[in-house]
C-alpha cells in the first residue's frame, strides 16, 4: 500500500519534486563550483583517503584504500573529471526531472563513492532522499521532462521492434 501510494499518488509527486530539485541543486553547484574554480584536483582527495585507510584509527575500508590506491590514484586526471562534471550533468538532470531513476542511480553511486572514503558532510542526508527518488520510480519526474520524454521513447522503442519483429517475419516466410 505505501509503495502505491510512493509510485503512483500525484500530490506526493509533487514533494518527490521538491526533494529531486533539492537534490539537483546541491549536485549542479557542487559541480559547477568544481569547473569554475579550476583548482579542483581529485588527487589530493583520494591521496588523504588512502591514508585514512590504514593504523590504528581507520575510517576508510581497506579494500576501498586499495581500490583508491591501485584504480583512482593513478587515473586521477580522470577522475577528477568524472566528479566535476558527473556532478554538474546529475544536477541538471534532476533539477530538469530527465532520466531521473538513472541520474539519481549516478547521485547515489558518487555520494557512497564519497562516503566510502570517508567524507560525511550532506552525503549521507542526500542518499537517504535519493533512495526515496529511486524507490518512486516513474513518480520522481513525473512533474519533470520524464513526463513526455519517457513515453515518447517507449513509443519509438515499441515501433522499432514491431518493425523489427514484422521484418523477421517477412524473411522467414520468403
Amino acid at each position: 500500500m505505501i509503495m502505491n501510494f510512493i509510485r503512483n499518488n500525484k500530490i506526493f509527486a509533487g514533494v518527490l519534486a521538491f526533494l529531486r530539485i533539492y537534490i539537483g541543486y546541491q549536485w549542479l553547484t557542487s559541480g559547477y563550483g568544481k569547473i569554475v574554480g579550476g583548482e579542483f584536483d581529485a588527487g589530493g582527495f583520494i591521496q588523504g583517503a588512502i591514508a585514512n585507510s590504514t593504523g590504528e584509527g581507520a575510517t576508510v575500508q581497506a579494500w576501498w584504500g586499495t581500490f583508491l590506491e591501485t584504480m583512482a590514484l593513478p587515473n586521477a586526471g580522470l577522475f577528477t573529471g568524472m566528479v566535476m562534471w558527473g556532478e554538474l550533468l546529475v544536477g541538471i538532470a534532476l533539477i530538469l526531472g530527465i532520466f531521473t531513476n538513472f541520474s539519481a542511480l549516478m547521485g547515489i553511486t558518487m555520494n557512497f563513492a564519497f562516503l566510502f572514503s570517508g567524507t560525511v558532510s550532506t552525503n549521507a542526508q542526500m542518499v537517504i532522499i535519493t533512495v526515496f527518488l529511486m524507490v518512486a520510480g516513474y513518480n520522481a519526474g513525473r512533474y519533470g521532462l520524464d513526463r513526455w520524454v519517457l513515453p515518447f521513447l517507449k513509443s519509438k522503442i515499441t515501433a522499432t521492434k514491431k518493425t523489427n519483429k514484422q521484418e523477421n517475419e517477412e524473411t522467414v516466410v520468403a
